[in-house]
């Protein structure tokens, strides 16, 4: 008798949160069918000894949503271990979508998430009305990892009301009509719904975003409609009115399967810890997710993102090469010095949050605060610009800036995402493309928060980006290594893993520019029982499926 696979000789993190143990691991067709000492072949053996064996890790937040109409390899989470994504958060989706709607989801989608609107209307089929028949499409489509999604507010509701439901109260009969068409989609797969109530999130006419000021009544009706089919509901709030807003999710997480809510920051830790304490005490299934390094923008001389004054405006029309030589010309060197001066204090102020990423291949995410581009140039005798030119002529134009938003302290983090409720995550994979790159925030969580810092234990880490994250998706067939379970797998060498420097490419459509983040130290990565990357690569098999409500 032989296996398909046989992983031999591994560290056996299986998710759970038990001791690691060694064993070996079969696996035939898409399922673990032996853990421990295995004695038949495999037609395909992997060596693990000296290394991890853990469940493939599960993103709960990304707005790969369009980007998989084009890039079947998900990238860039399938370079960190990621097996399973979620789509659909924050409210936008592309579906329901009536033909002639096309148009405005795209143009939400592109000022909201910063995903082409082009890219968008000429990648994807849109051959869909229903958000199963969106979800069809993906399948067709034939992913490397597996891909699941929630039902967004903004479609639903502009399906239903059309232009009033942007800024108007939707009335009983659309409030019933939306309910509907919320648990429609779920019965045809949408593991949940998602809604979003930052009114920063805006239309290309600059109003918010569908939904964004609905009354709280219409997403308790929508929780209660998709609860019987075990939706769940996501929300993102502002916590302006944060008891308000924190009754919402209690009440959502009562009427439907559970609540997750986008994002914890580190600021305001304690009065959430309180509330969701509460709401888990009482037995509900109350989740949150956060960026485990400080988010923000990455920006350098290689990207647009960086100054913009009318002089770095016209910087931007140039090339790599003819930006180095823009600035390496002293009459325009001293004209772009001269523009960001002239905004005085405020650009200061803000340059407190710019953090050069360095010079290794591993980029660094974990300066303490008053390693800021501020205070370098201070050291230096240099404006905060001079600085950020000088560097970036050193390097050839190479060097890259992290430009944090929030959780800045990275001391008040590890307090959040060592509570019982805020799991790692966050990276928004596919949104931003060309401003930030969060996709390996699963190997910081291994590389940092375990092996740097000893925050994390091995089994912990683990833990937190798998079987927790399979319980607010409703997977019981996936999240731990268990004879049975699904053949999403890891196999990495803890000490080898980092992140590799973002670098911006123009593989989307249209030649547009989006950052990629590659990761040193994955073995092997299986989903559903096919090696997809190899020592690191991605192998082009493409073995993921849409997994359906």
């Amino acid at each position: 008798m032989s296996h398909d696979i046989v992983i031999r000789g591994g560290t056996i993190v299986d998710g759970t949160g038990g001791e690691p143990f060694t064993a070996d691991v079969a696996v035939d067709g898409d399922q673990i069918v032996e853990i421990g000492k295995v004695d038949a072949k495999g037609r395909h053996e992997i060596d693990a000894d000296g290394l991890n064996v853990s469940p493939g890790f599960i993103d709960l937040h990304t707005h790969l949503d369009a980007q998989i109409g084009w890039d079947r390899q998900v990238t860039s989470v399938s370079w960190h271990g990621v097996t399973t994504a979620l789509l659909g958060n924050c409210g936008v989706t592309f579906a329901p979508c009536k033909a002639e709607d096309r148009e405005f989801l795209a143009g939400m989608m592109e000022t909201v998430e910063d995903i082409p609107k082009d890219a968008i209307l000429h990648g994807l089929p849109w051959n869909w009305e229903s958000y199963g028949g969106y979800l069809d499409a993906l399948e067709a489509l034939g992913p490397s990892i597996n891909i699941c999604g929630l039902v967004g507010h903004c479609a639903t509701r502009f399906y239903v009301m059309g232009e009033r439901s942007v800024e108007e109260p939707a009335t009983e009969d659309e409030v019933r009509q939306i309910a509907a068409l919320a648990a429609q989609s779920v019965k045809e797969g949408a593991l949940g719904f998602s809604t979003n109530r930052l009114p920063g999130h805006r239309l290309p006419d600059g109003r918010s975003i569908p939904g964004t000021f609905a009354n709280r009544d219409e997403l308790r009706a929508v929780a209660k409609a998709i609860g019987p089919f075990g939706g769940f509901m996501q929300t993102v709030s502002d916590f302006k009115d944060f008891d308000a807003e924190m009754d919402l999710i209690r009440d959502e997480a009562r009427m439907s399967r559970g609540a997750l809510f986008s994002s914890a920051v580190e600021i305001g830790r304690d009065r959430l810890d309180q509330r969701v304490m509460a709401m888990r005490d009482e037995g509900l299934n109350v989740t949150s997710v956060t960026v485990p390094r400080s988010g923000g923008g990455v920006g350098g001389l290689s990207t647009d993102n960086f100054f913009l004054t009318p002089a770095w405006v016209e910087l931007r029309k140039l090339d790599l090469a003819g930006r180095l030589a823009a600035i390496r010309n002293p009459e325009t060197r001293a004209h772009l010095i001269d523009e960001v001066k002239a905004q005085g204090d405020a650009v200061e102020e803000a340059l407190k949050r710019w953090f050069y990423m360095g010079e290794a291949s591993r980029p660094c995410y974990t300066q303490e605060l008053g390693q800021n581009l501020a205070e370098a140039a201070a050291a230096a005798g240099e404006h905060p610009v001079e600085t950020w030119l000088r560097i970036s002529d050193e390097t050839d134009g190479r060097a890259l800036f992290h430009m944090r938003g929030f959780n800045v302290n990275l001391d008040e983090l590890a307090k959040l995402i060592t509570t019982d409720w805020a799991m790692p995550g966050l990276g928004d994979a596919g949104a931003h493309v060309s401003q930030m790159i969060d996709s390996g925030w699963s190997t910081f969580i291994l590389s940092h928060w375990h092996r740097d810092t000893g925050l994390y234990s091995i089994e912990e880490a683990v833990r937190r980006m798998s079987s927790v994250p399979a319980n607010v998706l409703g997977l019981d067939d996936r999240g731990t290594l268990a004879v049975g379970k699904r053949a999403d797998i890891n196999v990495f060498e803890v000490d080898r893993l980092a992140e590799q420097m973002p670098e911006i490419v123009h593989d989307f459509p249209f030649g547009a520019p989006r950052f990629i983040q590659k990761a040193h130290g994955y073995h092997a990565t299986l989903c559903n029982g096919q090696v997809v990357l190899r020592d690191d690569e991605l192998t082009g098999e493409c073995a993921g499926t849409v997994i359906r409500s």
